[in-house]
């Protein structure tokens, strides 16, 4: 449009004046308007949005990467949702918090605020396409913020997350040898020459003597840093080089790494499982799993975890989701998506629930049997010694092919005829369900139970590579994610950058900040961040990004956004999930994290080495300071930015042309100021009767079809239309 003319000035005109400026670009015969790249960023021949749209580019924009197939983003998607806590933190509910009975509520907030959630950022992304902070500067400046809070989430879990990578590194290279260097306690010279265990490993167990002493080489306490662990130190730089390497190239690469980092872990957990299935008590872990305990779905407490966890399962609010969802075409079919790449994510954790009880079904039976043992002998020496009389003993009872059974009736007959004295006795009862009850989750599940079970099996080298590998693929799919959420919208904000030289120095910088974590207290920072930097700030992102496109923005308009985008109205029931349900839920969700973290005490799992076991510890005064600075920060930037830019400190970004928009926008200008004004801008005769190649405008209907969606910005009326086609002048502005 040229700089002079009386629509651009903002004069008043008698011309007439045409229901939208889309329709303006009709009085031009000669324009061809399905060729022309001013059709207010949609792709040629689509349908414009109703209202004011979420239309910042044009639909197949200059120089933005794209994925190379549908396989490809389908993968990264999969990659990012599916990640260590899949293997690790839902087998743990599960058992916690009554087996299959914890999968009614999982499910149930799955559909409620899961996948209507996914889809929101799935489709924001793809429309708009840019990442997290460019995203929620186009829809509501005044909380872009939003964007800003996820990048420095993004930031503090990707500094954690690639040490447990690193220390899977490190497992898997340690794996090569037989017997593997858990399997047993290592022996040492004492005094006299004579050959003693170590005792801290006498005391726990080999696998656990193993994680504690010769892999993080720990600390009492977090106030005793004890220096850098070399060797951990090693495998983070090695994790963080695998990283660098992934993403280097943006979607090029590590959309090809997601072929393998993605499909990978299902071929090994589908190989424990078969393997898992052949093994001595396999099946008494799956029965115990999977045995609903009902009582346990009417506390709060089971409904709170599973929205947590399905919350972060599917890696909401992280900007991964929507910085993926970015490189898509407009017209993707982003509604098949979410619910595609929800269920993936629920069977991959009902796979990995399966394959983890399986193998700790095992490990029940082996230590279960080796208590059985233990405390036979114990009674053989009380028999010989006279404190108990033969009498007791069932007399089918053979104590050198003793069974569970047998001891457990043995058990209960010295119990009942002893029972004055029988704590003296010091016997236990060795019940396979005391061993299956005992619950593990983290870094104790991966490190340390399925370690152990590991070395029972046949050609354990093998399958101990085989499970560190899939860690390793899985950690490397959600930081793929997480990076990609962290680089996108900088390089959607600052496009001169170059996206190798922002990768390499993000991974140095990520490298150096990771020190602290490979110190000798650093797994208790691990906790710590694991605990405070991620929860509630991306609990409280994720309703402002509800709140922003449900009631700022407006649901109709969303919703007829999407149709147009995808070519079909999405369920009326997304409409009342994202306009009520989801907030009210996530409103929940935050007043019992908020509750949680006033009434737990505040403090850490420290490992002591006299004792050879756990001792839970309130945090010093400076550490409770770094954990609470972590939400702060995580937090700061929404009132920031909102802040500023309601009192015009600082530009709201809202008119910001994207660099491939404005040159689109430069090429179809510079032909039209070749032309007539008159011709293209505002007749001054009679409009040309030819048919207009726009659709017609149909008004959109709520869910209900009661209401037609209106807008009030006339165009130079003063009076409300329905049309609301954005100005042709800031087609990314007054959203």
């Amino acid at each position: 449009m040229l700089k002079n003319s009386k629509v651009t000035l903002g004069l008043p005109h008698s011309d007439p004046v045409t229901e939208s400026v889309a329709d303006l670009l009709t009085l031009a015969e000669p324009l061809d308007y399905k060729s022309s790249r001013m059709s207010m960023g949609l792709s040629p021949g689509a349908q414009p949005a109703m209202g004011k749209g979420l239309l910042p580019s044009p639909g197949d924009e200059e120089g933005r990467p794209a994925w190379n197939s549908k396989l490809q983003y389908i993968l990264a998607q999969v990659g990012f949702s599916v990640g260590l806590g899949n293997v690790w933190r839902f087998p743990y509910l599960c058992q916690k918090n009554g087996g299959g009975a914890y999968l009614v509520p999982y499910l149930i907030l799955l559909i409620l605020i899961g996948i209507p959630l996914f889809f929101l950022e799935l489709a924001v992304g793809q429309r708009i396409r840019r990442g997290s902070i460019g995203v929620w500067n186009y829809v509501y400046p005044q909380l872009g913020g939003i964007g800003v809070s996820s990048l420095m989430v993004c930031g503090f879990v990707g500094l954690y997350y690639n040490v447990i990578i690193g220390w899977s590194i490190f497992y898997f290279f340690q794996s090569f040898q037989y017997p593997l260097p858990w399997a047993e306690c290592p022996i040492r010279v004492g005094n006299g020459s004579q050959a003693i265990i170590e005792p801290e490993c006498e005391k726990s167990s080999a696998t656990t003597y193993f994680w504690y002493r010769q892999t993080l080489n720990i600390t009492s306490t977090i106030e005793d840093s004890g220096g850098l662990n070399w060797k951990m130190t090693l495998s983070l730089f090695a994790a963080w080089l695998i990283v660098c390497l992934a993403v280097i190239k943006g979607i090029q690469s590590s959309g090809k790494v997601m072929y393998f980092s993605s499909l990978f872990p299902y071929v090994v957990l589908i190989c424990f499982l078969v393997r898992g299935l052949m093994l001595k008590g396999s099946v008494d872990g799956i029965a115990h799993m999977f045995t609903p305990k009902l009582e346990k779905m009417l506390e709060p407490q089971v409904w709170r975890e599973a929205a947590t966890q399905v919350f972060f399962a599917l890696g909401l609010g992280f900007g991964g989701v929507i910085a993926f969802s970015s490189y898509n075409k407009r017209d993707n079919n982003c509604h098949f998506d979410a619910a595609l790449v929800s269920i993936i994510n629920f069977i991959t954790s009902i796979l990995a629930t399966l394959v983890v009880f399986a193998v700790l079904g095992f490990k029940a039976n082996i230590m279960n049997e080796k208590c059985v043992v233990e405390n036979a002998e114990k009674i053989l020496g009380y028999l010989k010694s006279g404190v108990l009389s033969l009498e007791l003993i069932p007399p089918h009872v053979n104590f050198s092919h003793l069974s569970a059974v047998d001891y457990q009736e043995m058990y209960g007959v010295i119990k009942t005829v002893r029972e004055d004295s029988f704590d003296q006795l010091g016997l236990d009862p060795c019940l396979l369900e005391d061993e299956l009850n005992k619950a593990v989750q983290g870094t104790g599940l991966a490190f340390i139970a399925f370690t152990e079970a590991m070395t029972h099996f046949p050609a354990s080298p093998f399958w101990s590579v085989m499970f560190f590998f899939m860690l390793i693929n899985l950690g490397l799919g959600s930081m793929i994610g997480t990076m990609t959420g962290i680089t996108t919208p900088v390089l959607d904000a600052f496009p001169k950058i170059r996206k190798e030289f922002l990768c390499v120095g993000c991974c140095i910088v990520a490298f150096f900040c990771g020190l602290l974590f490979v110190q000798r207290s650093g797994n208790y920072f691990v906790t710590m961040f694991d605990d405070y930097s991620a929860g509630l700030p991306l609990t409280v992102v994720v309703i402002l990004e509800n709140i922003s496109v449900a009631w700022i923005y407006g649901t109709k308009r969303f919703m007829q956004d999407l149709e147009d985008m995808l070519g079909f109205r999405p369920y009326s029931f997304y409409f009342y999930m994202w306009k009520y349900v989801s907030p009210a839920c996530l409103i929940v969700l935050i007043i019992a994290t908020v509750i949680e973290m006033a009434i737990s005490p505040a403090g850490y799992n420290a490992w002591v080495e006299e004792l050879a076991s756990e001792k839970f510890l309130s945090y010093p005064p400076w550490a409770l300071g770094v954990a609470y600075s972590l939400i702060i920060a995580a937090m700061l930037p929404l009132p920031c930015v909102f802040i500023a830019r309601h009192f015009n400190l600082v530009s709201d970004g809202s008119n910001k042309l994207s660099v491939s928009y404005r040159k689109g926008m430069t090429k179809d200008l510079s032909g039209l100021e070749e032309e007539n004004e008159s011709r293209f801008i505002l007749s001054k005769g009679t409009p040309s009767p030819s048919p207009s190649p726009m659709p017609s405008h149909r008004p959109y209907l709520g869910p209900g079809g009661a209401q037609e969606m209106t807008n009030t910005a006339g165009y130079g009326t003063g009076t409300p239309t329905k049309t609301g086609y954005q100005n042709i002048n800031s087609p990314e502005s007054e959203l």
